[in-house]
């Protein structure tokens, strides 16, 4: 197996914490909420030990060095930091793997520099555009999103996160992923990273700046005019046990029509919202192919 190191990113003054693993063709790992990059531990031993360099990294805002003075966490501004790590990374193209947050901001970099990544493999959230203007058509979604509209209150919000030792996202953990027997451990490293310094602060800015009232698309006209098309080929993955974004409002909306490179839309049983932390084994194999087909230019 092969050890990991430790690597810092940079888009300007901020700084990103990241670990990589292997050698290889580049395999850049996104993380989401309430989530760490270890999140990614078991991904990144296995690409390396079939000849990529994976590197997943902290999000913007997930420690000190990472969180803007001017307190922008747009999607814009999200999307532009993994465009400063490819090009620091020398410039692409690459693998892109997003779950959660991670999936969302992964879609955005493809939109906006398809010809730097090589293949895209998105877990748990589905085509981000489309989740945020169709969400209405979908009540039981609306109820299973409440949290959203929750993290909206700010002050109150922030402290119902951190009280009692974060019970409310460990509550998140359980809800999303009711079969996933989590251990201590892991949960001990969402705790630790969500008590640095205004992490729970930018954490919930994410959805203040995604779902605001200032942001939303309510009307169809922005809705007709919304870049929908991904022109990479993209995997997707949800658990059939997914308490946050159900299974099946996933595969609803991901459509052929959207990705006109080619869609792989994957469920995977005995999974909820952390697929790649459930089943590590069967998600590791399907990234593996997906990575491998569209490295030799192949497509499935």
């Amino acid at each position: 197996m092969t050890n990991q190191k430790s690597l810092t990113l940079s888009h300007g003054s901020l700084r990103f914490s990241a670990m990589e693993c292997g050698d290889g063709p580049i395999v850049i790992l996104l993380h989401g909420f309430p989530d760490t990059l270890r999140s990614w531990d078991a991904q990144l031993a296995f690409l390396a030990d079939h000849g990529y360099r994976a590197i997943a990294v902290a999000l913007r805002g997930y420690e000190p060095q990472s969180q803007p003075p001017d307190g922008d966490y747009s999607s814009p501004s999200l999307v532009s930091d993994v465009v400063a790590w490819i090009e620091q990374l020398g410039g692409g193209p690459v693998h892109l793997i997003g779950h959660d947050w991670g999936a969302s901001i992964a879609y955005g970099v493809a939109m906006a520099v398809p010809n730097q990544i090589k293949s895209l493999s998105v877990l748990a959230v589905p085509h981000a555009g489309r989740f945020l203007s169709e969400i209405h058509y979908y009540p039981k979604q609306l109820r299973l999103s409440w949290y959203m509209l929750f993290f909206q209150l700010p002050r109150i919000a922030d402290y119902v996160v951190r009280r009692n030792n974060f019970s409310f996202l460990r509550r998140l953990w359980r809800d999303w992923s009711p079969g996933w027997a989590f251990s201590e451990q892991q949960f001990a490293q969402v705790m630790e990273a969500f008590s640095r310094p205004q992490v729970v602060e930018s954490a919930l800015a994410y959805y203040r700046a995604a779902i605001g009232l200032h942001s939303l698309p309510l009307g169809g006209s922005s809705r007709e005019q919304a870049p929908w098309s991904v022109n990479v080929p993209t995997l997707g993955i949800t658990g059939a046990d997914e308490g946050c974004i159900a299974a099946d409002v996933f595969t609803s909306m991901m459509r052929e029509e959207d990705f006109p490179e080619g869609l792989k839309v994957v469920t995977v049983a005995d999974a909820g919202h952390f697929p790649h932390r459930e089943q590590p084994a069967l998600v590791n194999a399907l990234l593996l192919e997906w990575l491998a087909a569209h490295e030799s230019g192949e497509s499935l």
